[in-house]
């Protein structure tokens, strides 16, 4: 190999190497939890820096395939949940978790304002032993915002199931709708004049 070509094939391997380590360090991770109306936690959850995604959708039932109107009748042992595509190194795990408890009242069995039943449960659905740690540690935190105990179930996540187009953005989409105006957007508020999202 003459100098010419060495110093070609060093200039490319050393361009290689520079491309490597300008790719980003980390990938999203996703989350799951149900704390009430996903409409809700799905508005909370859209403000925060670091989230790339939220979805509605079900998650612990029995039903395969379960649509809407089988999850409102409690029947099908599913709750309405959200998930979460976030990046770690713009927002941790430990962060959602602090604002799902603060978010929702943690504390009522299977309700949520108005709203009852199975489907409404406070739940966190891991996705790894990191995240069920995690959520074991989020709890006991909480905790010291409640004068009642916490009844946030925590299981491993074993099926999502997307929620109808209808109900993905929907706070965003239909801002006037009458639980938007008198459910969302004043905890909306709330969260906001708290701190815990950024004001819109």
């Amino acid at each position: 190999m003459n100098v010419r070509s060495f110093l070609a094939l060093l200039t490319f391997f050393t361009a290689m190497t520079l491309q490597a380590d300008t790719k980003p360090a980390s990938s999203t991770e996703l989350a799951t939890m149900g704390g009430g109306c996903f409409w809700c936690t799905e508005a909370v959850m859209e403000r925060l820096p670091g989230v790339k995604k939220v979805i509605s959708g079900y998650a612990g039932g029995q039903t395969a395939n379960p649509t809407y109107e089988e999850i409102c009748t409690g029947r099908t042992g599913h709750a309405e949940v959200i998930q979460v595509e976030f990046d770690p190194a713009v927002i941790s795990y430990d962060k959602i978790l602090e604002v799902f408890f603060e978010a929702h009242d943690p504390t009522t069995l299977n309700r949520q304002g108005a709203d009852e039943g199975t489907q409404y449960r406070s739940v966190i659905f891991y996705h790894s032993e990191a995240q069920q740690k995690a959520a074991a540690r989020a709890k006991i935190a909480a905790q010291a915002l409640w004068p009642d105990p916490i009844v946030t179930e925590v299981s491993p996540l074993t099926k999502f199931h997307v929620a109808e187009k209808y109900h993905q953005d929907y706070f965003r989409n239909n801002p006037n709708q009458g639980y938007c105006t008198f459910v969302i957007k004043p905890k909306m508020k709330k969260l906001e004049q708290k701190g815990v999202i950024p004001k819109g």
